[in-house]
């Protein structure tokens, strides 16, 4: 017989991962676009922010997507339709991680990185302090805004948002 975990090891398992992940990619994206000009720098940014927001999109679309429509692809052995019912059957850790760890670390990173390019705008074309608080707000406005459009996109086409990110992942 299977031993249960204790309910708070997933909790435990999520702070120490997010730790590490969010030290790891800190530390490499605060080096990295200290060394780089403006632009390099804004298009990282960009990136970061829409990772954030396809790991949202795809946390939402695991907790929408329908386990009857994978057992049915399950039965007439279609590629990742397994790994599709395990996701959708983790549904709550599978979010969590997708979502909050992954989603989270990268919207402190893009903070931290917009900091760092209106430091450089700032100082490099003598503009007011107040510039860093519009450049914070813009790229807070972007990442909800399309954590916003994605979450349709993924109500509308959970399923199919699913079995693109089995073909990615597929542990079949």
């Amino acid at each position: 017989m299977k031993k249960n975990k204790k309910p708070n090891s997933w909790v435990i398992t999520v702070a120490i991962t997010t730790f590490v992940l969010s030290l790891f990619f800190s530390y490499v994206s605060n080096t990295a676009i200290s060394n780089l000009k403006v632009l390099p720098g804004i298009v990282i940014l960009f990136l970061v922010i829409l990772i954030g927001i396809m790991f949202d999109l795809v946390g939402v679309a695991v907790t929408i997507a329908k386990e009857e429509e994978f057992h049915a692809r399950a039965s007439k052995k279609i590629k990742g339709s397994k790994t599709a019912i395990k996701l959708i059957r983790n549904s709550e850790k599978v979010s969590n991680f997708c979502a909050d760890v992954i989603g989270d670390i990268c919207g402190v990173i893009s903070g931290a990185i917009s900091a760092m390019i209106a430091l450089k705008l700032t100082q490099t074309y003598g503009m007011s302090t107040s510039f860093q608080f519009v450049v914070s707000a813009l790229v807070a406005s972007l990442t909800v805004s399309g954590k916003a459009f994605t979450k349709g996109i993924a109500k509308r086409n959970a399923n199919k948002i699913l079995e693109i990110i089995t073909k990615v992942i597929n542990f079949d």
